[in-house]
């Protein structure tokens, strides 16, 4: 038995059945690369889904953890912290907004608290109660906790755990006269993803997110912007939000911001600001210092290193080098920056994944006809070749 093997028996004996069994066990990493129980070497095109922004193991993050670490582990919401402070601080400074920020524990936390902010702001102008409706998009996805499911526009997701307590109008994402049409005096908020990353990395029109800020500034309703996967550099750009020329009422994000360690982060602007009042919200782990040194580390690193520049660069040199292997298995290739979806003509996105994890290189089949790519912003030019004759040799074998 391999020590694989092994792990994944343990595995299928403790751990409850949501995952099914991985295929496989990671013990180490390092870079832009990833070794599993068995000691073999991945080329890590997924980072820990959007994950691992700066790689496995940089020098910087894991100095910064461990520094923080041996200082001050935790000190509960009743205290101030400086590495919580100077990261709002700097959050604030990236985004150009006059914001304040509120820490979660990921993602969906984070969109449960831009959910509250939205119900408490709706409730001030209504205090009757008739303004709570929230328009979503089909194929969203924000998260799999009760509030953030029902804004999850992904009916095999939502519907086992329905009903939720949210009133919510589902309309087709990047149809900006969907979204006009779904408006009224009682929405609250429209919330949307700015690129739908479980839905296979779909990029909207040009416009759109602008289409949609001047949509709900026309009915006094909210826009929150989930940036939970398209934030922090993933796009080539600190936010998608900034890179289309918007500034929404909320923002949410997690994933990439600390490298690795939980934590999830909402920025708040404009009138909603002040939406929350002592004792509305709160969380016992978000933002605890560890997770705000590592995304200090995390910020410093992308600038110092230019890894925004990297992301535009390598992302593009992805993109087409996919669409120049002119496989008659692709039918398309989009993204931005370091985030490409590759749409299949047929469901064999998931046999492709294998193919390629036997020749060492981890991809995510996020749909049964989209390979989903979202490497570490580290990636170099050398390993996006070295991706592309792998993709390629196993596009060869696929049936």
């Amino acid at each position: 038995m391999t020590t694989t093997a092994a792990w994944q028996e343990r595995w299928e004996r403790s751990m409850l059945g949501n995952y099914g069994t991985p295929p496989i066990a990671l013990v180490s990493g390092s870079g832009t690369h990833v070794t599993d129980a068995d000691g073999r070497e991945y080329l890590d095109l997924l980072g820990g889904i959007a994950v691992s922004a700066i790689g496995h193991a940089h020098p910087a993050l894991v100095r910064a953890i461990a520094d923080q670490a041996a200082t001050l582990v935790h000190t509960s919401n009743l205290a101030i912290h400086p590495r919580g402070v100077e990261l709002a601080e700097r959050l604030i400074a990236l985004s150009g907004w006059d914001a304040r920020v509120f820490f979660a524990q990921d993602g969906a936390t984070a969109n449960e608290a831009a959910l509250k902010i939205v119900r408490r702001h709706a409730a001030a102008q209504r205090p009757d109660g008739t303004r709570q409706r929230i328009v979503a998009m089909e194929g969203g996805f924000h998260g799999r906790t009760m509030g953030a499911l029902a804004v999850t526009g992904n009916p095999a997701k939502r519907d086992p755990f329905a009903p939720f307590g949210h009133e919510v109008t589902f309309v087709p994402f990047g149809d900006a006269a969907a979204v006009e049409a779904a408006m009224g005096p009682d929405v609250a908020a429209v919330i949307l993803e700015p690129v739908q990353g479980e839905n296979g990395v779909i990029v909207p029109p040009p416009g759109f997110l602008g289409e949609v800020r001047a949509i709900t500034r026309r009915h006094d309703a909210l826009l929150v912007v989930d940036e939970v996967q398209s934030g922090m550099g993933r796009t080539g750009a600190w936010f998608a939000s900034t890179a289309a020329g918007i500034v929404p009422d909320v923002m949410t994000l997690a994933k990439g911001i600390a490298g690795g360690l939980p934590l999830g982060a909402v920025l708040v602007t404009g009138p909603a600001r002040d939406a929350l009042r002592p004792g509305d919200h709160g969380t016992t782990f978000g933002g605890n210092p560890v997770a705000c040194a590592a995304a200090l580390a995390v910020i410093d690193t992308i600038e110092r290193d230019g890894l925004l520049a990297n992301a535009r660069a390598q992302g593009a040199a992805l993109a087409h080098g996919i669409r120049d292997l002119a496989s008659p298995h692709i039918r398309e290739v989009r993204g931005v920056g370091l985030w490409v979806g590759v749409e299949f003509t047929g469901p064999i996105a998931g046999a492709v994944e294998v193919a390629l994890r036997a020749r060492g290189v981890l991809v995510n089949a996020a749909k049964p006809q989209v390979l989903r790519l979202a490497p570490p912003l580290t990636i170099t030019a050398d390993e996006v070749t070295a991706f592309l004759r792998a993709l390629e040799a196993a596009l060869a074998e696929v049936p």
